[in-house]
């Protein structure tokens, strides 16, 4: 599985990022121009995902997104866990 740090992502210019964090949990803060797709609903929304973009995927900690990762590779998307999810990002929030 690929992964990238917070701090990578944040040198990246207009990244598509996907937030598979419940709405409740995305709503106390989230990546600005994330998309937020709840992880048990990411199999029945892959078809708003493009195959030809590369996806950053972002949970609480990890683990989630890291599950969303290979979910998504094993359909052909080309997704990059960020390593310790929102606990690690300094960034910008909404």
């Amino acid at each position: 599985m690929k992964e990238i740090t917070p701090k990578e992502v944040e040198r990246l210019v207009n990244p598509n990022i996907i937030d598979v964090r419940e709405t409740d949990e995305v709503v106390a803060g989230h990546i600005p121009g994330s998309l937020n797709i709840p992880l048990g609903l990411l199999e029945f929304r892959l078809h708003e995902l493009d195959k030809t973009k590369e996806y950053i995927i972002v949970c609480r900690s990890g683990a989630r997104s890291g599950r969303a990762t290979e979910f998504l590779s094993s359909h052909g998307f080309h997704a990059t866990n960020m390593a310790g999810g929102m606990m690690n990002w300094e960034g910008n929030v909404q």
